[in-house]
This record gives structure tokens, C-alpha cells and sequence, in this order.
């Protein structure tokens, strides 16, 4: 398998999250195929430049350009209300309209039960498509029970860990999906 330059979004406003801590289990099972690997926290960002919408401000172009760049992004949100959080969706609100276009994505998430699952497919998914994405892989949802509080941070469950390896299996095929829509533009149009 190709290395990639692979760019990471978590969206949670907290320093010490679940759905970081997911996020980071991902990365940590891509170091192997990594070429690159960087972590964008809109909790970080400018606020100010943020919620203007100011792209020339240098750390937000900086991870702009990083999402330019990326052959992957892995987008990790925690479900407040149904949706995913609002620092993600400023950071996302300033891609251009086909931002994600000829990426492939990994969408993460996470919330204190079951009942949030379907945000991942009804909430996060059709905002990563508006963006361009067509070679999403299976989200993977994780609840508290599943990413257990530890002194050290976040024990994952082995249920959880086999999720998140069954959607990272998909990987390889989204690929060679994606070099073929570079090859022949006309072809990914069909999708």
C-alpha cells in the first residue's frame, strides 16, 4: 500500500476528549502507511479569525493548506444535540465548496450512548459530501462505555478496536478507486 499524507480534524472544544482520543487510535494503526500525519484542533485556532471566516489569518491558511494537501482526513466529532460540534463546522465552513473532493475520509464519533450513532450517517456524512468527499469509509461511532476513562486518558474496548480496523481495512480499495477518478475525471463525475 502507497503512503499517505494524511490529515486529522478533531472537532471537540475539550483538551481531554473521547473523540480525540479515537482520533489518535486511528492515526496510531496509519503510522505504518503515513508519509505525513497532522493534527488540526480548531479549539486552537484564532477564534476571532475563525468565526469570520479570515483564511488569510497564518495558522488557519496553514491548516487549510493542510487539508489541500491530504490524501486522507479523519474528521472526529463528538455528538452534541444530534450534530457534530460546532468548532468542526467552522473549521469545515471555510473549505471551498469541493474541499474534499479526491480525498478519502474517515469519519469518527463520539457520545454517551447509542442513541447518537445515527448522527454519523445523518448529520456528519452529508456535510462531508457536500464538501466533495466520494470515497467516505465506514464511520466508526464509539460511546463513553466503549472509550473508558483512564488516569492516562481513554481505554478502548476490543469491539471498538474491531471497528475501527474493519473501516481502515477499507482503505486500500478507496485508493485505487481514487487514482482511478484522477486518471479519468469523467469517471468519478459517474459516482
Amino acid at each position: 500500500m502507497s503512503e499517505f499524507h494524511i490529515v486529522a480534524i478533531s472537532g471537540s472544544p475539550s483538551a481531554r476528549s473521547r473523540s480525540l482520543a479515537l482520533l489518535q487510535l486511528a492515526l496510531a494503526r496509519l503510522e505504518s502507511v503515513s508519509a505525513s500525519q497532522r493534527l488540526i484542533l480548531p479549539r486552537e485556532l484564532p477564534a476571532q479569525a475563525l468565526l469570520h471566516a479570515d483564511v488569510r489569518e497564518p495558522q488557519i491558511a496553514q491548516a487549510l493548506a493542510a487539508l489541500a494537501t491530504a490524501d486522507v482526513v479523519l474528521v472526529a466529532t463528538p455528538i452534541y444535540k444530534a450534530a457534530y460540534s460546532g468548532a468542526l463546522k467552522l473549521l469545515l465552513d471555510l473549505l471551498p465548496q469541493d474541499g474534499l473532493r479526491g480525498k478519502i475520509v474517515l469519519p469518527l464519533a463520539t457520545g454517551g450512548s447509542a442513541a447518537h450513532l445515527l448522527a454519523l450517517d445523518y448529520s456528519l456524512r452529508p456535510l462531508l459530501t457536500a464538501l466533495g468527499a466520494r470515497h467516505i469509509l465506514d464511520g466508526v461511532f464509539a460511546t463513553d462505555a466503549q472509550l473508558t476513562a483512564h488516569e492516562s486518558g481513554y481505554l478502548p474496548d476490543a469491539a471498538l478496536l474491531q471497528r475501527l480496523d474493519r473501516a481502515l481495512e477499507g482503505l486500500p480499495q478507496a485508493q485505487a478507486v481514487r487514482c482511478r477518478d484522477v486518471r479519468d475525471p469523467a469517471q468519478a463525475l459517474t459516482r
